[in-house]
């Protein structure tokens, strides 16, 4: 595959995603809130919710090297929760728009830059994908395709299949138990994620996601083994490798303290936001 195919796979991620937005900003009108018809209707109250806390900044810490620990302190947080909940209350669930713009802010964090360096430098010892070459060429074509690994694998996880099956992308930190049980919490969220109305359900997302950017990825990976053994393989490895990141973000708090890092402590309660009741002024 040569630069130019790879560039015209670029292309039309972009030109997806281009209309993908547009879809979900044509979705955010929010009728609910809306004045009722019958203005002497007693207006609905809805449910209570409550925001998670908000990311790290810089802010937030009092160190050396400030802008690249806050870059990688915030990569573990960005779709992360911590669910300290009183009863009656429920974590706010993302709408279209809400998921699409994780996707994005998930995709576009420096680590993400980083860490398809730091893939196809990997790629590029091992002679992954010989047909791309080595030097300066071989090396550009190897990290656009784990570029492209990265966002389109964030895009079916965080924002096309959350929307179809109606489920929350963002891991629920456990943060009180043991820590057998806060691992197997950590080790179970690639089978079990939270709906949006906050019920328990299927990590669809989760599979579909792996499987349908492996089958992505075999469009501009052509020295890759084709057949179902090697894409079972390498769906596998996807899994296994984002239940190891939820490991980190289980422990992360942990790890910041073990690692001393300078940042101030947070409140890791969430925040209440009351639903607006229809019809009432704020």
């Amino acid at each position: 595959m040569n630069l130019r195919a790879l560039r015209s796979v670029f292309r039309t991620l972009t030109i997806t995603l281009f209309f993908e937005s547009q879809f979900v900003l044509t979705q955010t009108g929010n009728p609910i809130r809306d004045s009722p018809a019958d203005p002497q209707a007693s207006p609905v109250e809805t449910s209570p919710c409550i925001q998670p806390a908000p990311l790290f900044s810089a802010s937030d810490y009092e160190g050396p090297l400030k802008k690249l620990v806050v870059y990688f302190s915030r990569k573990p947080e960005i779709k992360t929760v911590h669910p300290h909940l009183r009863p009656g209350l429920t974590v706010c669930a993302l709408d279209a728009s809400d998921k699409f713009r994780l996707f994005a802010q998930n995709s576009i964090e420096p680590v993400t830059f980083v860490g398809a360096g730091f893939d196809s430098g990997l790629a590029q010892a091992k002679d992954d994908d010989p047909s791309f070459g080595q030097g300066t060429t071989g090396y550009a074509k190897r990290y656009g395709a784990a570029l492209a690994d990265s966002v389109s694998g964030d895009f079916f996880h965080t924002y096309l299949f959350p929307v179809m099956f109606r489920q929350d992308p963002r891991y629920y930190r456990k943060l009180e138990g043991t820590t057998t049980a806060r691992l197997g919490h950590a080790l179970s969220h690639v089978f079990v994620a939270e709906s949006d109305s906050g019920r328990k359900m299927f990590n669809f997302s989760e599979w579909l996601g792996a499987t349908s950017s492996t089958a992505l990825s075999n469009t501009y990976h052509p020295g890759k083994s084709r057949g179902l053994g090697p894409a079972s393989r390498r769906v596998g490895l996807s899994i296994a490798g984002d239940m190891g990141f939820d490991v980190l973000r289980e422990f992360w708090p942990e790890i910041v303290h073990t690692l001393k890092l300078p940042f101030r402590d947070r409140d890791h309660q969430l925040v209440r936001m009351d639903h607006e009741v229809p019809g009432i002024e704020p």
